[in-house]
């Protein structure tokens, strides 16, 4: 974890989105934290890291969701050397559908 991320102030965060009980107060809590960019750049970010895992590529990612070839690499290197927060996720919303 960066030593940006490594101090007390964060974890309230972290427990604030941990404590949330269903996807409606997750939408709530967002809304409320972030703008509605930094929302639209989240959401644009997940929906990259779903595509990037079902195997499509770059041009048919920036043609489906608009995001930029930064976007999908960035997170494509989040998905191969980052935290493994989406290699987390995205298995279990595939076991949502």
């Amino acid at each position: 974890m960066s030593k940006f991320l490594d101090k007390p102030s964060s974890n309230t965060l972290y427990r604030a989105i941990a404590a949330l009980r269903d996807e409606e107060e997750c939408r709530r809590f967002l809304q409320d934290l972030c703008t509605v960019s930094e929302l639209k750049a989240m959401e644009q970010r997940m929906d990259v890291a779903m595509l990037l895992e079902q195997g499509m590529i770059y041009s048919e990612i920036l043609e489906s969701t608009g995001a930029s070839s930064a976007t999908i690499s960035r997170v494509n290197r989040c998905l191969h050397y980052g935290a493994n927060g989406y290699r987390t996720v995205i298995p279990r919303l595939r076991e949502e559908t």
